[in-house]
C-alpha cells in the first residue's frame, strides 16, 4: 500500500484516504490553512495543499462540526474503497 517515497502531498493523501470527494475540496480546505501537522513533537499549520506528509505524523482538522486527529500510518497509492483507505491511519484519542 505505500509507495516508494515516504512523503506526499496533503491535499492528495486527504483526497486518497477519502477524507474529501474530490482533489479540488481538498486542495481547497488544505490551502485554507485548516490543518495541523505534528511531527516529532513540533506541530504547525499546513499552509497550502502542497505541505508534505510523512508516515507518523499527527494531523488535526475539523470536519463536519468535529474535531479529528489522526496519526498517518502508510501514503496510500490510490484512492482506493474505504476499507483500504482507512489502513493508512489511525484515530488519535483525546487525552
Amino acid at each position: 500500500m505505500s509507495e516508494e517515497t515516504d512523503t506526499i502531498r496533503l491535499d492528495l493523501w486527504l483526497f486518497r484516504t477519502r477524507f474529501f470527494k474530490t482533489r479540488t475540496l481538498s486542495i481547497a480546505f488544505a490551502g485554507k490553512g485548516k490543518v495541523r501537522i505534528a511531527r516529532h513533537g513540533v506541530s504547525r499549520r499546513a499552509k497550502s495543499g502542497a505541505a508534505a506528509v510523512h508516515v507518523d505524523d499527527v494531523l488535526t482538522f475539523a470536519q463536519n462540526q468535529n474535531i479529528i486527529t489522526i496519526k498517518v500510518l502508510a501514503m496510500p497509492v490510490r484512492r482506493g474503497p474505504a476499507p483500504e483507505a482507512t489502513t493508512c491511519y489511525e484515530t488519535v484519542l483525546p487525552d
